[in-house]
């Protein structure tokens, strides 16, 4: 099989190839140097298998997945694939366009670091992806209530934990108006009746 780039990359050229072999690709652009690819949900682990494995190309690495939102757009989420080629020294961008009822098949059967990129996914926006092995949120709290990267979700949240000292526990209520929230700037340190180190800077002369 003959090399269809040398170093000095054609993108568009490459893109083109690309596409033209199938696979599930539905189109490219390159802007900024960088070569984007289009496919579909349901088509997502035929292209990144197919790109992993041609001899040509071994986008071995799945270096980061990620998601972007679009709330005035029917599909309104993009899900972003950064590959990278180490034999080829190439990177790629594989993008597609899902709603919010959708789900994306998983693709950590292709590359198993998908595992916890598609977690942060699901966490930060909603996105759905089926087949995954463990699909729960990874970086908010397991009572969280909406997804933060969401443009819609409000700056304040919906929910403020404090801690209650009657209850001796963390209780979660809704967020109320920020210029009436109960600020508490009490330190767990005040009314310690023996000086920190480094307190003693703070003093005033």
């Amino acid at each position: 099989m003959s090399h269809w780039f040398t170093p000095d990359v054609d993108f568009d050229a490459l893109g083109q190839k690309i596409v033209a072999d199938g696979h599930g690709f539905l189109g490219h652009h390159v802007a900024f140097e960088e070569l984007t690819l289009i496919t579909t949900a349901d088509h997502v682990v035929e292209a990144l298998t197919w790109l992993r494995d041609a001899a040509d190309l071994k986008f071995t690495q799945l270096i980061d997945l990620t998601g972007v939102d679009y709330p005035e757009r029917r599909h309104r989420f993009d899900v972003v694939y950064h590959l990278l080629s180490m034999p080829r020294n190439l990177r790629v961008r594989v993008k597609l366009a899902v709603d919010e009822d959708a789900a994306v098949p998983s693709v950590t059967g292709v590359f198993p670091c998908a595992d916890w990129y598609e977690r942060e996914v699901f966490d930060m926006y909603g996105v759905f992806f089926s087949g995954h092995p463990d699909l729960r949120r990874i970086l908010t709290d397991y009572g969280f209530h909406g997804h933060p990267l969401r443009k819609d979700f409000p700056m304040t949240g919906y929910v403020e934990l404090r801690y209650d000292d009657e209850l001796k526990r963390v209780v979660y209520e809704p967020v109320k108006a920020v210029e009436f929230r109960n600020w508490d700037f009490l330190s767990p340190w005040e009314g310690a009746d023996y000086v920190l180190p480094g307190d003693e800077k703070a003093e005033t002369k």
